[in-house]
């Protein structure tokens, strides 16, 4: 009996020349995204200043002899470059540069996120799922969807990963534990300072396998040194909200690599589907726990059949509950922002579409 042969994933990545895209491409084209049984054809979209760093990524991809990559190709053109994609990765946008202000950052994006969703409508696959990583994340993917009439709005999504991943890494190191032992950790809101992590429904796997909630477990570890409450308010909290402004601080550049992974993880559970814990993604809302409709919010979610569900029945706490509204209330200025200036029509989102 011949074994049937592995149907072919079209990934298309924006800003494919820049340091995300950089390492990005390599961990997509080794099968970190879809498997190594999964053929992948790599479609590299840069605007026409970032073409010769694409053409050397495409020339090392090639290098790499990487069994699961079909085939790659750069292009600056929309149309061909959102050609049949199945997931689109849109990386590349305008990073908010000296005096700008809010209005002015999602004026600039708006211009690249709107054209990419008319582009995707006009050229992507039936079946296509997009990431937004290039901030503002979550507007951007409502602009981008918003000119994408023929595409369900679930499909647009906006990176909130990292965030979920970096709070994983915080609790991990402070219990000592291995980060695969921590589950049911939230972001909400906005991928902004305004973000909401939030620990209150998670738990710790002990070395006996059962589960621990997360903030006993934390109370515990911090002992006589601070309360629960100081440690989330004035280290847990401050440091995923800001952990890419230290990294840069460090480092000297921005995050790109734990990004990068961070987009791997999104898709890689998209498509396959999540286990027994819930992650986080910025999804469209259906008006659960009183987000607005049609924002693109960060939730806790899982995956079933291919699809974002948004993790149903959770309470936050009073705390926690004034943080998510605070975070949305930013993200309704945005959409606020981006209607004002054409970007999307006036009350777009609020009746599904």
């Amino acid at each position: 009996m011949s074994t049937p042969t592995p149907v072919t994933v079209t990934v298309t990545v924006t800003g494919a020349g820049g340091q995300i895209g950089y390492a990005l491409l390599f961990r997509i084209a080794s099968g970190a995204m879809f498997g190594p049984g999964t053929p992948v054809r790599l479609q590299l979209l840069e605007i026409p200043a970032g073409m010769k760093s694409a053409e050397g990524s495409a020339l090392e991809l090639q290098d790499c002899a990487f069994g699961s990559l079909a085939s790659v190709e750069v292009t600056s053109d929309p149309a061909r470059g959102f050609e049949g994609a199945n997931v689109a990765l849109l990386v590349g946008s305008r990073p908010r540069g000296a005096g700008m202000e809010r209005a002015d950052l999602l004026s600039a994006n708006g211009a690249i996120f709107g054209p990419q969703g008319a582009a995707i409508n006009a050229h992507a696959a039936a079946d296509v799922r997009v990431l937004v990583v290039g901030n503002p994340a979550n507007t951007n993917a409502l602009i981008a969807a918003a000119h994408a009439p023929d595409v369900p709005p679930e499909r647009f999504t906006a990176m909130t990963r990292l965030d979920h991943n970096r709070a994983l890494a915080q609790v991990a190191r402070t219990l000592d534990v291995p980060v695969a032992g921590i589950g049911n950790v939230i972001i909400w809101g906005n991928h902004s300072a305004s973000q909401v992590p939030d620990i209150s429904h998670g738990w710790v796997r002990g070395p006996d396998g059962t589960r621990r909630p997360l903030p006993q477990a934390l109370t515990e570890a911090l002992g006589g040194t601070c309360s629960l409450e100081s440690w989330l308010a004035e280290t847990f909290i401050p440091r995923v909200a800001k952990r890419g402004a230290e990294i840069i601080a460090v480092r000297g550049s921005s995050s790109a690599a734990s990004a990068a992974a961070a987009a791997i993880d999104h898709v890689h559970d998209w498509v396959s589907g999540t286990t027994d814990s819930w992650t986080s993604a910025g999804v469209v809302s259906d008006g659960s726990y009183g987000v607005p409709r049609g924002l693109v919010s960060s939730f806790p979610v899982h995956s079933r059949d291919g699809a974002w569900q948004i993790q149903q029945g959770l309470e936050p706490e009073a705390g926690v509950r004034a943080r998510i509204a605070a975070s949305v209330s930013e993200l309704e200025e945005e959409r606020e922002m981006v209607a004002s200036m054409g970007l999307i029509e006036r009350g777009y989102g609020r009746d599904g579409r």
